[in-house]
């Protein structure tokens, strides 16, 4: 019961950490841990309730972080905002791609934390197009030329995401790969 709520402890921090780094002043928009925590959720934790709730807190938290400080003026970026919902899907999705890594092997967490933001962009940067909001759609003609524009548009994003997606599962990947071995080898030691 011990070791269980330590886990559970452990997860909270982690959500807050990364709710609170997503709402750091000039860190690279798309520079966020939370395509890493989803695939990392996807795979990692056996509860699948809990593998899509970690990641959806996180953004939520953050989010509401930035209201909190949209409201008092203190940054431009509101915190929800028009078809925000579709990034909460999106992210549920993401989780997806983690139960597709079988073998925690460095092959298969670097395909998925490329595929996560991958994915990502192509569906969040279509429905952006196909919105027929002006702010969210950018005002972009409903063509293929269109198209072609918000997915250019979003390429920054996309370059940063692909960046932090693979950083942070580095941490997050590697720190669970640590902790497994250390309590494995302390395990082998207990019993010698």
């Amino acid at each position: 019961m011990k070791s269980y709520n330590k886990i559970i402890w452990s997860f909270v921090l982690l959500v807050v950490i990364a709710a609170l780094y997503r709402i750091i002043p000039g860190r690279p928009y798309g520079f966020a841990p939370q395509w890493a925590m989803a695939v990392f959720a996807g795979a990692v934790i056996k509860d699948r309730k809990w593998a899509f709730i970690i990641p959806i807190l996180s953004m939520f938290i953050s989010d509401l972080l930035y209201q909190v400080l949209y409201i008092g003026g203190l940054t431009s970026i509101p915190g929800f905002y028009e078809g925000q919902w579709q990034n909460y899907i999106l992210f549920t999705l993401l989780v997806f791609v983690g139960f597709a890594i079988k073998k925690l092997n460095v092959l298969q967490i670097v395909a998925a934390s490329l595929a996560a933001p991958s994915l990502y962009f192509i569906i969040s940067n279509f429905l952006v197009w196909a919105s027929n909001g002006t702010t969210r759609g950018l005002d972009r003609p409903k063509t293929f030329n269109g198209l072609m524009l918000c997915y250019s548009d979003g390429i920054p994003f996309y370059k940063t995401s692909l960046l932090a997606t693979l950083v942070f599962s580095a941490v997050l990947f590697g720190t669970y790969a640590f902790i497994r071995n250390y309590r494995a080898v302390g395990k082998e030691i207990k019993a010698s």
